[in-house]
């Protein structure tokens, strides 16, 4: 484990394998810390060169002084300063839930996307191309996810959630997990979880707004291979809505996976085969290997 500064937050950087072997960036969610992602590194640091890192107001990492400083600009440099740190190149990226949202910013910002070989998503969709599936998607599609995102303005309400972190959601959090089959275990649910949910509720105060009701920025993902894990029985997420992603990403790989919205828990082995299947694919493709197009994968 080492320290980044980016700006006047310290990020918690923390590293496994081989660093001549590519480099896999695993990005958590909300609530969530580096440590949800422990049985997955453990099945790639064999193979890869893995990096984890706690965001900015969760876990070691330190918060920001300003509240408002938790916009895509800001999280976005934090994996910019990530990067420089590593000092790759290319790295083939990886997120879950918030880690995924972060994900797909990434991809679409010209200075960073540059330096992704690849992006896994898990369980959380970019903003961008959610806005115009919120806006243009079938109606009965729109009204099923909306359904599943209630929490959303819940959230944004004033005072009420913080008040919430301090008494029934860690527990709702454990009762979630254990109702997917996830065993609570040291590391996970992180120790910091009551604060980390405080503090992380402005992920969605600073970025949902803004970028779903603000102007339409520019969805597509051109230039960097996708593959998007479709977890089928995230009680988050609708079918419909990974499935829209196609029309955005030119060699996306569409795969559904049997498991909740913590697939990465209770399906690590799964997870794991399918990043590393995909990365190796990107890497081919950079040595002159034509990246094979696959838009469904099967359920596993």
């Amino acid at each position: 484990m080492r320290w980044v500064e980016s700006g006047d937050v310290r990020l918690a950087l923390f590293e496994e394998g081989d660093p001549d072997r590519p480099t896999i960036v695993l990005l958590h969610g909300y609530p969530d810390t580096h440590r949800v992602w422990d049985e997955v590194a453990a099945l790639l640091r064999d193979r890869f060169h893995v990096v984890r890192y706690d965001v900015r107001g969760a876990g070691r990492s330190s918060a920001p002084r300003d509240r408002r400083a938790y916009d895509f600009d800001h999280l976005i440099a934090d994996l910019g300063a990530v990067l420089d740190a590593v000092g790759k190149p290319r790295v083939h990226l990886v997120g879950h839930d918030w880690g995924s949202l972060q994900g797909w910013e990434a991809v679409a910002r010209e200075g960073i996307r540059d330096r992704v070989a690849s992006f896994t998503s898990l369980g959380g969709p970019g903003l961008r191309q959610m806005r115009h599936f919120l806006r243009h998607g079938r109606r009965r599609d729109v009204a099923a996810q909306r359904m599943r995102s209630w929490y959303i303005g819940a959230f944004l309400l004033p005072a009420l959630p913080e008040l919430a972190w301090g008494s029934v959601m860690p527990r709702i959090v454990t009762r979630t997990l254990l109702g997917e089959g996830v065993t609570p275990r040291p590391g996970h649910p992180a120790p910091t979880l009551a604060e980390d949910g405080r503090n992380g509720l402005w992920l969605y105060r600073r970025n949902m707004a803004a970028t779903l009701g603000g102007p339409g920025l520019d969805p597509r993902v051109p230039d960097v291979p996708v593959q998007v894990i479709e977890a089928t029985r995230d009680r988050f997420v609708t079918p419909a809505l990974p499935t829209s992603f196609g029309r955005w990403v030119s060699g996306l790989w569409h795969r559904r996976l049997a498991a909740g919205h913590w697939a990465h828990r209770s399906r690590p082995d799964a997870v794991a085969g399918m990043i590393a299947e995909f990365a190796g694919h990107a890497e081919g493709a950079r040595a002159g290997t034509a990246l094979r197009r696959a838009r469904v994968g099967g359920v596993r």
